[in-house]
């Protein structure tokens, strides 16, 4: 095993979500923080829930990438040492960074294990409206281009990264990341009709704005469970 591999743990379930992969799809990345970096801005409704909260999120997002046609294989890149096994019912790889890295240098790593002929994405993990038909045309029109992106709904983020091969992805997820982006040269995708993979939830609006679009199984059963949550978004009513 080299230095590099040294550094992550890969877990393969044994369970197929969605059934047999089609090859020569896209290999799919999606980075899933850790437990003490879990979507700060929705602690003060969720408190000690928060982490459940983003898991829910994660396996909403994964179980759409796993229906979607288009997608080949996912690989989950994160530091936290338990998800292997919170998703092993799940078609998906697991890897565990434990370097300490940041989050470019996550997916870089994660993107480099992957073939290096094949078509590869980055798909963020907060996307519990994503729609498989939706994602699949997004990878659609990103197949036309070296990189590609697709702006989350605010239009200053990234939730879709995609290389024609894994050398010509360059990750520059974070603050104003669109922009970071384009001027590496990737193509800005059209996001008409693509709104369930450009709503991702950083706090409570885009989670009710999310509502609007659909939730996932994970999400609407987490929100239900959670009655304190219920009391703080009565406005969303049967949306979830």
């Amino acid at each position: 095993m080299s230095s590099r591999g040294a550094n992550r743990t890969l877990v393969s379930p044994t369970f197929v979500e969605g059934g047999e992969r089609p090859a020569g799809g896209w290999n799919v990345v999606v980075p899933v923080k850790g437990t003490a970096q879990t979507k700060s801005r929705l602690v003060s409704t969720f408190g000690d829930y928060t982490y459940e909260m983003a898991l829910a999120f994660a396996r909403d997002t994964l179980c759409a990438a796993l229906r979607c046609s288009a997608v080949s294989s996912i690989t989950v890149v994160t530091r936290d040492e338990s998800l292997a096994g919170m998703l092993s019912d799940l078609a998906v790889a697991v890897m565990q960074e434990s370097t300490g890295a940041d989050l470019n240098q996550a997916i870089r790593l994660a993107v480099s294990t992957q073939s290096p002929l094949g078509r590869v994405a980055v798909l963020l993990a907060d996307l519990p409206s994503l729609r498989a038909a939706e994602l699949e045309q997004a990878l659609d029109a990103a197949a036309r281009h070296d990189s590609a992106f697709l702006p989350d709904i605010h239009g200053g983020g990234t939730t879709l990264l995609t290389g024609r091969r894994p050398d010509l992805l360059h990750a520059r997820f974070g603050r104003e990341s669109a922009a970071a982006h384009a001027a590496l040269g990737a193509v800005r995708l059209d996001g008409t009709g693509l709104a369930t993979v450009r709503r991702d939830v950083d706090d409570l609006a885009d989670l009710r704005r999310a509502a609007e679009l659909g939730l996932g199984p994970y999400t609407r059963h987490a929100l239900h469970d959670d009655q304190m949550f219920r009391r703080a978004v009565t406005g969303m009513g049967s949306r979830f």
